[in-house]
């Protein structure tokens, strides 16, 4: 960042960064811990895509769609390399905008900055939706009084410190992979065993037996990729807490690491286990496929333990957007490229006006709820897919430039390359391309792409206007 003390390459672009440049000369604390990044990026890949969004998917595209999730996970585990490169580089607070103005542009780090940031809020706003609706699963409640509830608690854990934050996700996540590891087991136990309502039926025949692996065809698969990528999407929030954690350089790498096994066990493993005891024929859209799994076991109880777990999840989730939306809008801040007010900080570290910023548009949801509380999920779900996966994209973008640059000794190698890059990377663009594609053939997810030139627009003008008025600040001029 522009307050972060670099040196410059043979091209005069920044080289590395100070160890400590990022957290100190931004005003953050280095409080974030081995143990609860590691959590984040678990629980990052594991959020209400998954618990609630798999039940749509698995009925357009039956079993066909654990291969789905196996692929996209390997795109994943692409950018993840690709950002873990960029972020032994020079780790920053806020890296995908901070990246895309070095290596691409000042327009591209302002649109990166501020979509990232609109990602959160409506990502918020789809997780306080998932919440509430789970809710109503053990109380006659209005969707949009939990929502706001929910907005209300996760923007006060927000304000007293980075280290609570840190605390909470490491036990959400917790709670998460516990969940499913223990679900994966009791399948596991049904199909080996045969106990409970499902064990004289259950069989892996029951992936191939009703329908075939892909009883809609590969087209049926195929669009089911946007809720695919949405279910990933988060597993890049370990990049945004680089300037907080106490030992970047050794913990990031492990973290992202991890990607494999995580997707592997979580995703496939789970789908896989959820699948072969019950007949994907008999979940239903807009049901969570783990709640409906173990009530058609006839384990009542395992329902309301797993409904208790989703509702962790989407709660979890929500808490991310409230960490990231303020870092990234002071980020913009800082470099001169958002309002000053974004920059102020808690005594604790904690960017005050950024969170409540974000907190206060998230109440939106609140609002969605009310109005639309039986389409409220589908409504933003597709607008946060495109919004998020513009990230992605950059950090590739960004990830491509930065090893032409340092192969050719314009700046210093980083010590966590990412394996097959640059033509990961390529493939990795090439894939999110045809997710776009897809999204634009589904008539549920196109309003997302009706969405997006109107935002590219509001941001070109906005770009143009600042740039009118601060002529002079370096945050608008090619590094």
């Amino acid at each position: 960042m522009t307050s972060a003390k670099v040196d410059k390459g043979q091209d005069g672009r920044p080289a590395a960064a100070t160890t400590d440049a990022a957290a100190s000369g931004e005003g953050y604390q280095r409080a974030l811990g081995a143990r609860q990044i590691q959590m984040i990026a678990i629980g990052g890949a594991i959020g209400t895509g998954l618990f609630l969004g798999a039940g749509k998917a698995i009925a357009k595209a039956g079993p066909s769609l654990i291969l789905a999730y196996a692929v996209a996970g390997l795109v994943i585990f692409f950018i993840m390399r690709a950002l873990g490169e960029l972020l032994m580089y020079r780790p920053v607070s806020g890296s995908f905008s901070e990246y895309a103005r070095e290596f691409v542009g000042p327009f591209a780090g302002f649109v990166t900055g501020w979509t990232y940031w609109l990602f959160w809020v409506v990502t918020g706003i789809t997780e306080v939706t998932a919440a509430a609706q789970y809710m109503t699963y053990w109380f006659d409640i209005a969707q949009w009084v939990s929502a706001l509830i929910f907005t209300i608690i996760l923007y006060g854990v927000n304000l007293i410190s980075v280290k609570l934050f840190g605390e909470l996700e490491f036990w959400f996540s917790m709670v998460k992979v516990t969940a499913i590891v223990g679900m994966i087991l009791i399948c596991a136990g049904i199909l080996t065993l045969g106990f409970s309502d499902a064990g004289d039926t259950a069989s892996v025949t029951h992936l191939w037996s009703d329908g075939g692996f892909f009883p809609h065809g590969i087209s049926g698969t195929l669009m089911t990729l946007q809720i695919v990528m949405f279910a990933f999407l988060a597993v890049e929030l370990v990049g945004v807490t680089a300037g907080e954690s106490k030992d970047p350089k050794t913990v990031l790498p492990k973290a992202i690491n991890t990607v494999p096994w995580r997707i592997a066990v979580f995703y496939v493993g789970a789908l896989i286990m959820i699948l072969s005891v019950v007949p994907w024929t008999e979940f239903e859209p807009g049901i969570s496929p783990f709640v409906a799994a173990f009530q058609k076991m006839g384990l009542g109880v395992g329902a309301a333990i797993v409904n208790f777990v989703v509702l962790t999840a989407a709660l979890s989730s929500c808490n991310s957007g409230m960490y990231s939306t303020g870092r990234m809008l002071r980020d913009l801040a800082l470099n001169g490229q958002g309002p000053k007010f974004f920059t102020k900080l808690t005594k604790s570290g904690t960017p005050l006006v950024g969170t409540t910023f974000s907190a206060a548009l998230m109440l939106v949801g609140v609002w969605i709820n009310y109005q639309w509380p039986g389409d409220a999920f589908t409504y933003v779900v597709s607008f946060a897919t495109i919004s998020g996966m513009w990230a992605w994209i950059m950090i590739l973008v960004c990830q491509i430039r930065y090893r032409f640059l340092a192969d050719r000794g314009a700046l210093p190698q980083s010590t966590f390359r990412a394996p097959g890059a640059p033509y990961t990377s390529i493939f990795a663009l090439a894939f999110i391309g045809m997710v776009i594609v897809m999204m634009a053939v589904d008539k549920d997810a196109r309003i997302s792409l009706y969405c997006a030139p109107l935002w590219a627009l509001i941001l070109g003008v906005s770009y143009l206007v600042l740039k009118a008025r601060n002529p002079e600040n370096k945050a608008f001029a090619k590094r």
